[in-house]
Order: structure tokens, then sequence, then C-alpha cells
């Protein structure tokens, strides 16, 4: 069987985690500080914070940020739960907009049509690690700039509205030159095991903030709240003398240990031939299924974006959702794996309960309907390549002609 996404484990790998789990120090210490660094200067952003998941650092931020009961942060329908969680954690409404028909990114018309006095947050979704339109989303934040109501010294010092990037996709993905990252206010990264770059379980958060704010100061805060709120580390305390520490603010728990940046800084450091593979295979799919009528290629690359091709999402043309269904259980009998990228979230159980509704999302519906996402993997080599091609393709025609 052809797995669907595997982390890339070699002895490169192997020798960098042992020589940390060796070190003397496994928790958040040199290693996790210099791949924040390390982060910080790849995505051209102003300071990095590295936390132990995606899902911690956008929920972390957003009540740093001051979200809460009453306030709006709208966000993607068509995302992984987690987009809408962090927000409903926080007491906030999700406010949920259908997608753009011509990629699987957040529709700035919905996003427009969605904006009221309540909206603190908007957070674009890089689904698939293809960039968003960044620039369409800060003119229509600038254009509401007036209507914004801040709710904190914070937010008032910013005079708009916040966009945070769930980029939990697009590590290494470019719009107009410049790196995911520093694309948006702030950036929140997921290095889950199935990400490009993984650290098993883990994330970054990345801060972009206009002049005026002090990201030096920002990361010190911001550091302090995702350690209990404690004035100093656990490797700082080890210090002559300073073991005593205050708590600053009631915190989360959520740091990165030294045992996952040991990985990310091998991952890092290796991270261009990954995305080169990853594109090279993606390159291979279009070319196969640019032959037949029923396939819908996936966007990459264009004058404006460069996607960082973490997931490769190939829509079939006219089908219905069993039809959907049964390719896939046929492509699975050929021994190889896929998967389907998203459900939208109102077909969800959590999120019917609270009243949001599918038949308000009909570009999200249809695309989740006739979508199948294939593997694509700097392991995955030519021979499976090919072989995916030939499941999909064998498994589209049966389908067909029934």
């Amino acid at each position: 069987m052809i797995p669907f996404s595997p982390p890339r484990i070699d002895q490169k790998v192997l020798d960098e985690v042992n020589a940390a789990l060796l070190s003397g120090w496994i928790t958040t210490g040199p290693r996790t500080k210099l791949f924040e660094k390390k982060i910080t200067e790849y995505c051209g952003c102003k300071t990095t914070v590295a936390v132990n998941s995606w899902t911690m650092g956008m929920e972390v931020f957003l009540r740093w940020w001051g979200i809460g009961p009453g306030d709006e942060v709208i966000i993607p329908v068509y995302t992984y739960c987690a987009s809408a969680n962090v927000v409903l954690h926080t007491g906030a409404k999700a406010v949920m907009v259908d997608i753009s028909n011509e990629d699987f990114n957040i529709s700035l018309d919905k996003i427009e049509a969605a904006i009221t006095s309540k909206t603190k947050v908007i957070m674009p979704v890089d689904v698939s690690g293809f960039p968003c339109d960044y620039d369409g989303i800060y003119s229509i934040v600038k254009k509401h700039q007036n209507s914004f109501t801040p709710s904190n010294e914070k937010q008032k010092q910013l005079g708009r509205i916040l966009i945070a990037s769930d980029a939990a996709h697009s590590f290494g993905a470019q719009y107009h030159g410049k790196r995911s990252g520093s694309l948006a206010d702030i950036t929140c990264f997921s290095f889950h095991a199935v990400k490009n770059l993984t650290t098993a379980e883990g994330g970054a958060v990345c801060f972009n903030l206009p002049e005026g704010f002090n990201h030096d100061q920002l990361y010190k805060e911001f550091v302090t709240i995702t350690l209990h709120g404690q004035s100093k580390d656990a490797l700082a305390k080890t210090k002559k003398g300073a073991w005593k520490y205050d708590v600053i603010a009631p915190g989360y728990k959520c740091n990165m240990t030294d045992i996952q940046a040991a990985m990310g800084l091998v991952e890092l450091d290796r991270y261009q031939e990954n995305l080169d593979r990853r594109e090279a295979i993606f390159s291979a799919y279009n070319t196969a299924f640019s032959e037949y009528s029923w396939a819908i290629l996936p966007p990459h690359i264009n004058d404006d974006k460069i996607s960082s091709h973490h997931l490769y999402l190939l829509r079939i043309k006219d089908i219905t959702e069993d039809q959907r269904d049964t390719i896939i259980q046929h492509i699975f009998d050929k021994e190889v794996s896929v998967n389907v990228h998203f459900q939208p979230l109102p077909l969800l159980t959590a999120y019917k309960n609270l009243g949001y509704r599918m038949n308000h999302y009909p570009v999200a519906h249809l695309k989740y309907q006739t979508e199948i996402t294939l593997p694509i993997y700097y392991n995955l080599d030519d021979d499976q390549v090919q072989l995916v091609i030939d499941a999909v393709i064998s498994s589209v025609k049966v389908v067909l002609s029934e």
C-alpha cells in the first residue's frame, strides 16, 4: 500500500534527536530558540514563537489579542475544524464564509459581505499550501477601517481588523515573492506529522505587525503566556541563584520542546529539496491528468503565487458525491491511499448543532463532493507516482462508465 503522507524520518533526524536526548536538556531550550530564529530568517517575519501545535498557537494568540464573547472572526467554511474551534473556545463567533470559484481559498466578496462592527479578525486559510489573495484582503480591511471598533489597547494601536493567516499548509509558499509567515499580521504554522516540515507535533506563531509594535516585547509577552505566565522558563531557572520566578498572568502550557525542535532544524535545513520534490510530483500529476476532460487540475503556480505543494486536490468534473466515494474505494483497492480535503464544517455534527447549514455555502459543497486528495511527499518515488496516476485514471474510468 502506498501511504498517504508519512513523515521523512532518516538517519539525519535520528542523529539530531538523539543528540538532543543525550544533551541533558530536552524541554524548551537552545534548540527551540535556534529553531525560532531560523524560522524568522526563512519567512522574513519580525519574530517567531515555537509552540506545541497550530491549534494552541492560534488560540493563545486570539486570547492574547483580546478576542472573546461578542467578537466575530471570519473564517472559510472549507477548512479543518481547528480553524473554527480556536475561535469558539474564546467565546467569539466563528463567521463562516464560502470559498472562491478559482481555488479552494476564501472568497474576497464573501469576506467583505460578512464584515460587521463586531469583526475583529479575518483568518484566511492557505488550503493545500496555495496562498490566499492577501493584497485583496488587506484592501478590504482598509476599506472598512473607519467602522472598526477596538476592544483594548493592542487593537486600538492596530486600528483595523487583524489578519491572522492559517498557514498550517503553506510553510515555504510565496506570494509576490514573499514567503508565508510575512504576508499577514500574524501567521500560524503547523508542524504536525503529516505536514511538509514536521516536528511530530508542533507549530509556530510568526509576528509581522506594523511599525509601532515592539516585537521584542511581543516575543517576551507571548513566550510568557505560553508557559503558564511564568516569568522564567525551566532553563533560565537552572542558572546559579535564579530559582525564584513570578507568574505574570494565568497563562497556558504550549511550549515546544528541544526534542521537537531537533527534528525541525533538520527539516528546515533541507527544506528546499523537499519543496522541489513536491513540486515535481505535483507537475507529474498535472501533466498526466491534463489529458482527460474529466480532470479539474488544482492551481499551484501563477504570476503572484507559488504553492508549498502540501496537498494535491484533484477534482472530477460532473460527478456526484457517491461517485467520488466509489472512485476512492477503487483507488484504495489498487493499494493507493488517498484522502479528501476537507469536509466543509457544516457537514460535521458539532457545527450543525451550532446552526451552520451547508446550503449556505454552495461553492464549498460542490468542490467537496468532487474532490480527491492524492499522496505527495518527499519519499514518494517516480514509480509510485506512476502507480498513483494509473490507479486514479483506471478508477475514474470504471465509475464514469457505469
